[in-house]
C-alpha cells in the first residue's frame, strides 16, 4: 500500500504464507492470486530473486511474536529451539540459499524482539545480516503516530544491502480517530454471546453496577459497553478466587 501511495512501479512478486485465511485476505486486498506456501518447505530459489542489476527487490518479513510477547510464555526465538518465533531462522536459511540477495529487507515484530530477555538472539540476527553486507536500522514505532488509530508499538527494522544511511519517518498527526471508524449499525454476528455473559450482564444491570459507564462520552454501542463491563467484572471475580479464566471457573 505504501508503494502504491508513493506511485512506485512495482509488482507483488512472491508471498510466503501458510494460513489460507491470511493469504485470502492478502489476495482480496491487493488483487493477487497467490497460493499458500510453508516457509519450512521452500528453498531460496523459490523466492525468484534474479537480475538484481535490473530490478530492486524489497523483502518484508516477520515471524510469530507468540514466544516473544508478554501475552505469551516467552519461550524465545533461539535458533534450533523449535518455537514459533524461532521461524526467524528460516529467513536466514533462505537468504543463504539465494544466489542473489534482495537489496532491501523490512522486518516487523513486537518490541520484545530486542528486549533484554531476547537481546542475544536479536544481536545474532543483526550480525548475520551485517556479514551478508546489510546496513541495519531499527526503531520502535507506534501506529498512532503514523495514521492508524491504535496504540500499538512495533519494532521496525530496515536493512539496506550496502553502506547506506536511513532515517525512520517522522510522526504525523493522527487522522482518523476511532470515532471516525466505529459503525453506528453492526450486525449481531459480530457481538459475543453466551449464556454466562448474558447472565452476568443481567445481574450487573439489576445491581446498578453499570450506571456510571461513560457511554455518553464515547461512540461505542451501549450493548458492547455492557458486555465489556460484564467481562471485566467476571475477570475481577475470577482473580479474587484465584481462578484461571482459560479453564472452567466455579
Amino acid at each position: 500500500m505504501a508503494l502504491e501511495r508513493l506511485g512506485a512501479d512495482f509488482e507483488h512478486y512472491r508471498v510466503v504464507e501458510f494460513d489460507k485465511y491470511a493469504i485470502a485476505s492478502y489476495n482480496a486486498i491487493h488483487g493477487t492470486d497467490f497460493p499458500t506456501m510453508d516457509i519450512t518447505e521452500i528453498k531460496g530459489e523459490d523466492l525468484g530473486i534474479v537480475d538484481t542489476d535490473r530490478f530492486t527487490y524489497l523483502l518484508t518479513y516477520s515471524f510469530p511474536c507468540t514466544d516473544l510477547s508478554v501475552a505469551g510464555k516467552q519461550e524465545g526465538m533461539a535458533k534450533g529451539s523449535g518455537t514459533r518465533s524461532g521461524l526467524l531462522w528460516e529467513v536466514e536459511r533462505l537468504l543463504k540459499e539465494t544466489k542473489e540477495l534482495p537489496q532491501v529487507l523490512v522486518m516487523e515484530n513486537v518490541p520484545q524482539v530486542h528486549g533484554e530477555k531476547f537481546k542475544a538472539d536479536f544481536l545474532k540476527w543483526l550480525d548475520f545480516l551485517t556479514d551478508l553486507g546489510y546496513t541495519n536500522f531499527h526503531e520502535d514505532l507506534n501506529a498512532r503516530y503514523y495514521g492508524v488509530p491504535q496504540n500499538r508499538d512495533r519494532t521496525i527494522m530496515v536493512s539496506l544491502l550496502g553502506n547506506y544511511k536511513f532515517k525512520m519517518p517522522k510522526p504525523i498527526p493522527l487522522y482518523p480517530t476511532m470515532n471516525n471508524l466505529l459503525e453506528d449499525e453492526v450486525d449481531d454476528r459480530y457481538f459475543l454471546n453466551s449464556e454466562k455473559a448474558n447472565k452476568l450482564i443481567e445481574e450487573l444491570l439489576q445491581g446498578g453496577k453499570l450506571d456510571n459507564l461513560p457511554d455518553k462520552h464515547i461512540h461505542i454501542p451501549p450493548d458492547v459497553v455492557k458486555l465489556l463491563s460484564a467481562y471485566q467484572n467476571e475477570y475481577n471475580e475470577a482473580i479474587s478466587v484465584g481462578c484461571d479464566l482459560s479453564v472452567n471457573c466455579p
